[in-house]
Protein backbone atom coordinates (compact mmCIF):
# COMPACT_ATOMS: atom_id res chain seq x y z
CA UNK A 1 0.00 0.00 0.00
CA UNK A 2 0.88 3.71 -0.73
CA UNK A 3 1.89 5.65 1.97
CA UNK A 4 0.71 8.98 2.07
CA UNK A 5 3.94 10.79 1.36
CA UNK A 6 4.43 8.65 -1.99
CA UNK A 7 0.84 9.60 -2.69
CA UNK A 8 1.59 13.51 -2.27
CA UNK A 9 4.95 13.32 -4.04
CA UNK A 10 3.15 11.27 -7.05
CA UNK A 11 0.49 14.05 -7.03
CA UNK A 12 3.34 16.95 -6.87
CA UNK A 13 5.59 15.20 -9.93
CA UNK A 14 2.67 14.66 -11.85
CA UNK A 15 1.48 18.64 -11.64
CA UNK A 16 5.04 18.68 -12.64
CA UNK A 17 4.78 16.29 -15.72
CA UNK A 18 1.42 18.64 -16.38
CA UNK A 19 2.72 22.04 -16.13
CA UNK A 20 5.88 21.80 -18.13
CA UNK A 21 3.54 20.31 -21.00
CA UNK A 22 0.96 23.49 -20.35
CA UNK A 23 4.05 26.12 -20.39
CA UNK A 24 4.96 24.74 -23.75
CA UNK A 25 2.19 24.56 -25.34
CA UNK A 26 1.28 28.16 -24.37
CA UNK A 27 4.70 29.72 -25.30
CA UNK A 28 5.28 30.41 -21.79
CA UNK A 29 9.06 29.42 -22.11
CA UNK A 30 9.93 31.33 -19.02
CA UNK A 31 7.11 29.25 -16.55
CA UNK A 32 9.55 26.12 -17.36
CA UNK A 33 11.84 27.70 -14.45
CA UNK A 34 9.68 26.80 -11.98
CA UNK A 35 9.73 23.68 -13.22
CA UNK A 36 13.54 22.42 -13.46
CA UNK A 37 16.69 22.10 -10.65
CA UNK A 38 18.98 24.89 -11.82
CA UNK A 39 21.68 22.07 -13.00
CA UNK A 40 19.03 19.97 -15.09
CA UNK A 41 19.71 18.24 -18.18
CA UNK A 42 17.21 18.40 -20.81
CA UNK A 43 17.57 15.94 -24.00
CA UNK A 44 15.79 16.40 -26.91
CA UNK A 45 18.62 14.76 -29.23
CA UNK A 46 16.12 11.54 -30.94
CA UNK A 47 13.77 14.01 -31.53
CA UNK A 48 14.52 16.93 -32.56
CA UNK A 49 18.57 16.90 -32.34
CA UNK A 50 19.27 19.04 -29.08
CA UNK A 51 20.56 18.64 -25.77
CA UNK A 52 21.03 21.17 -23.28
CA UNK A 53 20.66 23.43 -20.28
CA UNK A 54 17.26 24.71 -19.35
CA UNK A 55 18.26 28.07 -21.13
CA UNK A 56 19.40 26.73 -24.51
CA UNK A 57 16.20 24.82 -24.26
CA UNK A 58 14.26 27.61 -23.73
CA UNK A 59 16.11 29.94 -26.81
CA UNK A 60 15.44 26.45 -28.77
CA UNK A 61 11.76 26.35 -27.70
CA UNK A 62 11.05 29.77 -28.76
CA UNK A 63 12.71 29.73 -31.68
CA UNK A 64 11.46 26.44 -33.05
CA UNK A 65 8.19 26.69 -31.80
CA UNK A 66 7.32 30.30 -32.38
CA UNK A 67 6.00 29.89 -35.92
CA UNK A 68 3.57 26.77 -35.21
CA UNK A 69 0.52 27.84 -34.21
CA UNK A 70 -1.26 24.77 -32.34
CA UNK A 71 0.39 22.22 -30.24
CA UNK A 72 -0.94 19.68 -27.20
CA UNK A 73 0.89 18.12 -25.16
CA UNK A 74 -1.31 15.20 -23.52
CA UNK A 75 0.54 12.62 -20.61
CA UNK A 76 -0.58 9.42 -19.34
CA UNK A 77 0.46 6.41 -17.68
CA UNK A 78 3.29 7.74 -15.66
CA UNK A 79 5.57 4.75 -14.04
CA UNK A 80 6.92 5.72 -10.62
CA UNK A 81 10.14 4.33 -9.44
CA UNK A 82 11.05 6.15 -5.60
CA UNK A 83 14.35 5.88 -4.60
CA UNK A 84 14.40 8.35 -1.53
CA UNK A 85 14.25 12.19 -2.69
CA UNK A 86 14.85 10.91 -6.20
CA UNK A 87 12.63 9.86 -8.24
CA UNK A 88 12.69 8.30 -12.28
CA UNK A 89 9.32 8.01 -13.93
CA UNK A 90 8.56 7.09 -17.65
CA UNK A 91 5.64 8.76 -19.06
CA UNK A 92 3.53 8.50 -22.21
CA UNK A 93 3.24 11.66 -24.05
CA UNK A 94 1.51 12.42 -27.54
CA UNK A 95 1.55 15.73 -29.01
CA UNK A 96 -0.17 16.43 -31.78
CA UNK A 97 0.67 20.13 -33.49
CA UNK A 98 -0.09 21.95 -36.58
CA UNK A 99 2.55 23.15 -38.76
CA UNK A 100 2.99 24.73 -42.22
CA UNK A 101 2.75 21.80 -44.58
CA UNK A 102 5.59 21.50 -47.58
CA UNK A 103 2.48 24.17 -49.58
CA UNK A 104 2.36 26.72 -46.64
CA UNK A 105 -0.98 25.68 -45.83
CA UNK A 106 -1.40 24.28 -42.01
CA UNK A 107 -1.02 19.98 -41.27
CA UNK A 108 -1.73 18.33 -38.15
CA UNK A 109 1.33 16.33 -37.48
CA UNK A 110 1.77 13.59 -34.81
CA UNK A 111 4.71 12.77 -32.63
CA UNK A 112 4.78 9.57 -29.73
CA UNK A 113 6.85 9.52 -27.55
CA UNK A 114 8.15 8.54 -23.88
CA UNK A 115 9.25 11.09 -21.08
CA UNK A 116 11.62 10.24 -19.31
CA UNK A 117 12.27 12.21 -15.89
CA UNK A 118 14.57 12.58 -13.16
CA UNK A 119 12.98 14.42 -10.26
CA UNK A 120 14.83 15.26 -7.32
CA UNK A 121 13.49 16.82 -4.02
CA UNK A 122 15.06 20.12 -3.03
CA UNK A 123 13.97 22.74 -0.65
CA UNK A 124 11.16 23.96 -3.23
CA UNK A 125 9.70 20.22 -3.85
CA UNK A 126 10.08 18.06 -6.32
CA UNK A 127 11.52 19.29 -9.11
CA UNK A 128 12.60 17.81 -12.55
CA UNK A 129 16.66 17.15 -12.96
CA UNK A 130 16.84 15.80 -16.31
CA UNK A 131 14.49 14.95 -18.86
CA UNK A 132 15.07 12.77 -21.64
CA UNK A 133 12.41 12.24 -24.61
CA UNK A 134 12.64 8.76 -26.35
CA UNK A 135 10.82 9.01 -29.75
CA UNK A 136 8.36 5.94 -30.55
CA UNK A 137 6.75 7.02 -33.99
CA UNK A 138 5.67 10.29 -36.16
CA UNK A 139 2.72 10.60 -38.11
CA UNK A 140 2.17 13.02 -41.28
CA UNK A 141 5.26 14.85 -41.17
CA UNK A 142 6.32 17.53 -44.07
CA UNK A 143 9.62 16.68 -45.95
CA UNK A 144 10.62 20.46 -44.26
CA UNK A 145 10.03 18.57 -40.71
CA UNK A 146 11.19 14.78 -41.19
CA UNK A 147 14.78 16.82 -42.24
CA UNK A 148 14.68 18.10 -38.52
CA UNK A 149 13.70 15.01 -37.06
CA UNK A 150 16.08 12.38 -38.27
Amino acid sequence: MLSIEEMSDRFEIQDLLVGYCYAVDNKDFDALDQFFTDDAVIDYSEMVGIKGSLPEIKAFLEASLGPIPMAQHAVSTTQYKFDGDTCETRTVCYNPMVVPGDDGEPQTIFFGLWYIHQFRRTQRGWRISSLYEKKSYAHNLPEHIKALTQ
